[in-house]
């Protein structure tokens, strides 16, 4: 028994040896960065604004690979798929949440699967009104609406989306009788609000940042938990009448499952020294996105969380399954 210790130490080490010498030398090569989304989305510009940042950091290119599909299936079975040696990692976050609730079945498994790294950042949504709207604040739209059951019209991007969902929260928490009236495009629920189909809408502040200032629209709450860098002087939902109501995009990177947690490790620590970056955080604040980190630990808790909060909202709403 004394002799045999020894021995299985010995092989402890030797199968720890392989994956410590590829952390040290990690990376060696470059990184590729999976993303479910379209070129020139938020989405996109915010991984590319943090990959810039930690391949400066870390010596080695990250090349991002757009590849947009429903249900993030592409980019996300991909990444799923490759080698978990850090070479190969994935943009996913609260799109992800929804899908699992969306579709009948997925061929991945958003928690399972992957080796969850960290958040990036949070994107405010913002509700914004016509700027003769007769609704002043949230409050005045609240009130009118509980008057005036089904009178009231929201705008948002299509069914499912995070916006659209946030409505159907917001209706849900506050009791309000309203219609969600979903649109295909920014513009196009902007056109709505416009020409008065619709009496608000919810939308991502990136998007919409700039009619803010310049008048077009006006903003009369925020969707977060507490109130906008950019908007300072906007309520919340919460503060408006709707105690505890919090809905946001938010966005994370992570890698296949199995990858060593040394280089789960280095990864974090890369993503959030880029995220502290001045820079870095006026950048990703200029398109409306909250630049924030977390430990691998609290990005996988955050995923599951947002899974089962939004999976009640999608049910209660009657959403068919894709």
């Amino acid at each position: 028994m004394i002799r045999i210790i020894p021995m299985l130490c010995l092989a402890a080490i030797a199968a720890t040896t392989p994956a410590l010498a590829t952390a040290q030398n990690y990376p060696s090569r470059p990184i590729r960065l999976m993303v479910p989304y379209g070129a020139g989305s938020i989405g996109d510009i915010t991984a590319r604004i943090v990959t810039q940042k930690m391949s400066e950091n870390m010596g080695q290119g990250i090349v991002v690979d757009n590849r947009p599909s429903a249900g993030l299936i592409i980019a996300s079975v991909a990444a799923a798929k490759a080698e978990p040696d850090g070479y190969t990692l994935l943009h996913t976050g609260n799109g992800a949440a929804l899908t699992v609730s969306m579709f009948k079945e997925l061929p991945y498994d958003i928690v399972k699967d992957y080796a969850h790294l960290s958040t990036l950042g949070f994107f405010d949504i913002v509700v914004i009104a016509a700027p003769d709207a007769k609704f002043t604040t949230l409050a005045d739209a609240i009130t009118f609406a509980r008057n005036n059951p089904n009178k009231l019209d929201i705008g948002s991007l299509n069914i499912g989306s995070t916006q659209y969902l946030a409505i159907e929260l917001f209706k849900n928490m506050s009791g309000l009788r309203a219609q969600t009236i979903p649109y295909k495009a920014p513009a196009a629920a902007l056109a709505g609000l416009r020409g008065g189909e619709v009496q608000l809408v919810f939308e991502s502040l990136g998007a919409v940042i700039g009619q803010i200032r310049a008048n077009t629209v006006k903003a009369v709450a925020v969707a977060s938990s507490k109130r906008s860098s950019l908007l300072p002087a906007v309520p919340t939902i919460a503060e408006s009448g709707v105690t505890g109501y919090h809905a946001a995009s938010w966005a994370a990177f992570v890698a296949p499952a199995n990858t060593p947690r040394a280089i789960v490790e280095r990864l974090n620590r890369e993503i959030n020294v880029a995220l502290a970056s001045p820079d870095v955080k006026q950048r990703m604040l200029d398109v409306g996105v909250e630049a924030r980190g977390s430990t691998p630990e609290q990005a996988r808790e955050l995923m599951v969380s947002e899974i089962a909060k939004w999976k009640e909202v999608i049910e209660r709403a009657g959403i068919p399954k894709q």
